[in-house]
């Protein structure tokens, strides 16, 4: 019994190495995301979400070093969620700060128009496009005004509207008018 208690709660790394080596973990983590672009959180294709799921694996040691106890893993994930939570805090704080570390949104698509430079910028195809257009309920592309990927990996998609509204309501009003005069007929 004293082995399991040991095994469970005597660290091997001294206390203070266990906070640091979360924290630094963290910080490379998101400079990396922010390096590698909003496409790694915008959409996860088989690729990317076994990237992310083997960074998780990789850094591991990185986090908790030598140390397999139970407090030690406690003791890494509550720094990493306390580092998480203060950086989210003072980046709330400083809009101009988060701005810079986050970026500015990519418009895939501008007025109906696919910007390829910029889907090449975030690493996407015209056929991925498409599909996350087809996931918001459109048809497809011709659909589209605008679709803007959001620094934090967002879509926002803008639907066409009709060039010529003003002879679309027209053509309902006459169109009501003409359902009007039918009816009497059909009593």
């Amino acid at each position: 019994m004293h082995s399991i208690v040991h095994d469970l709660f005597t660290l091997s790394l001294p206390f203070a190495e266990k906070i640091i080596r979360p924290i630094l973990v963290y910080f490379v983590l998101v400079l990396l995301l922010r390096v590698f672009g909003k496409r790694e959180l915008a959409q996860l294709n088989p690729f990317d979400l076994v990237v992310l799921l083997s960074l998780s694996n990789t850094v591991q040691n990185a986090i908790i070093g030598d140390d397999n106890t139970f407090i030690g893993g406690v003791i890494g994930a509550v720094t990493l969620l306390v580092t998480n939570y203060l950086v989210v805090r003072f980046l709330f704080r400083h809009r101009r700060l988060d701005q810079l570390i986050e970026g500015r949104p990519s418009f895939l698509m501008k007025e109906g128009h696919v910007n390829r430079r910029e889907l090449a910028r975030e690493l996407m195809t015209q056929s991925e496009l498409e599909v996350v257009v087809r996931r918001q309920g459109f048809d497809g592309l011709h659909e589209v005004d605008e679709v803007m990927l959001e620094p934090g990996g967002g879509f926002v998609i803008t639907p066409k509207r009709p060039r010529d509204h003003e002879q679309v309501m027209a053509k309902l009003r006459e169109i009501e008018a003409e359902l009007k005069a039918l009816r009497p007929l059909s009593s």
